[in-house]
């Protein structure tokens, strides 16, 4: 097998995307990798679209961290917990926790952006890029996506995670580690069945003519307060899973967050971002079930006290994916690999 390929420590120009991604899927993938001067470059930035895409579809969190092995059981839970026990047996991820101790993935992007979308001016942009993503089971993960010219990096130690971006440098994510949402889109069947495992079973609900399971995780009052400040607010995060009785897979993830911000001498305005994904494409990867492809839409709605309507949709966001590269067990992938970088650990 051959080794992964270095995290790209340079700014990678407009011109240079397209042939980055495809040295990155394709040529020898290099374990040799390192953090060091990763932050020292700021790139320029000529896309306010392009800011806004990626700040809201590049590296968003589950609502909820990992759960206790020991999980609170009442008749809502135990009915989802059946649900997720019929998705472990049909990508076979149970194999997973014995074997598995890290792994890598690569894959395509295509992202597109349409700015005030219900407005005669509103004006679509289309993007290309791509991502690498290296995880150590369970809480250690690191995604990389360039687009454009641009890259956001995402990181978690199992202590903090943190995200990097070329417009705001590295900050962490307040509130403690929480997978990343990208895994959840039926890249990592462990982590999903581990999510999910706590979730309650709300119904059905008619996806691609087919009637799924629904099963819904929504964060506590505690938990939202811990991810609040002083000028933003976290006032609901929830996240809906739709799971196929005829194959027992995740086929359809919808989750909504909703942030209340104000500034001294400003009046408050609610953001609200809702994501939905739909995941195709299962291949078995050593025996496991992994998708290949997917497509997810963003909604960003704002509204508050002055705006002439209740709602005002203020971006539109399609991200259409390919996985290409899937590598469990990582020759040499190690913790020393997952370290913050120096503006995090400051912190």
């Amino acid at each position: 097998m051959a080794p992964l390929a270095p995290l790209s420590e340079q700014p990678i120009s407009e011109e240079e995307t397209t042939t980055t991604c495809s040295k990155r899927l394709s040529a020898t993938r290099s374990t040799r990798y390192s953090f060091r001067g990763w932050f020292k470059k700021r790139f320029s930035d000529n896309s306010s679209d392009l800011r806004v895409l990626l700040s809201v579809a590049a590296s968003p969190l589950s609502p909820l961290p990992l759960p206790p092995k020991q999980p609170k059981k009442n008749a809502a839970v135990s009915s989802a917990e059946y649900i997720v026990q019929q998705f472990r047996a049909t990508t076979r991820c149970t194999t997973m926790a014995a074997s598995v101790k890290s792994m890598y993935a690569a894959g395509r992007v295509s992202l597109a952006i349409t700015r005030q979308p219900s407005s005669a001016g509103g004006r679509r942009q289309h993007f290309d890029g791509c991502f690498v993503m290296w995880q150590l089971v369970p809480e250690m993960w690191l995604v990389e996506l360039a687009v454009s010219g641009q890259q956001v990096v995402a990181g978690s130690d199992g202590r903090v995670a943190w995200r990097h971006t070329p417009w705001l440098g590295a900050h962490a994510a307040r509130g403690g580690v929480r997978p990343l949402r990208r895994a959840l889109q039926g890249l990592d069947p462990l982590t999903i069945a581990a999510v999910f495992s706590t979730a309650e079973h709300v119904g059905e609900k008619p996806i691609g003519g087919e009637e799924c399971f629904a099963l819904k995780l929504e964060v506590d009052p505690l938990m939202l307060l811990a991810r609040s400040d002083g000028t933003a607010e976290t006032i609901k995060h929830k996240m809906v899973g739709y799971f196929s009785p005829r194959s027992g897979l995740l086929v359809h993830l919808e989750d909504s967050l909703l942030i209340r911000t104000q500034t001294p001498g400003s009046q408050a305005m609610y953001w609200e971002t809702n994501i939905s994904s739909r995941i195709e494409d299962y291949r078995p990867v050593d025996g496991v079930m992994i998708a290949h492809s997917g497509r997810t839409t963003v909604d960003l709605v704002t509204f508050g006290v002055g705006l002439k309507a209740d709602r005002v949709l203020m971006a539109q966001m399609e991200e259409v994916w390919t996985i290409e590269d899937v590598v469990f067990n990582v020759p040499g992938l190690s913790a020393d690999y997952f370290i913050p970088p120096g503006e995090v650990q400051r912190m």
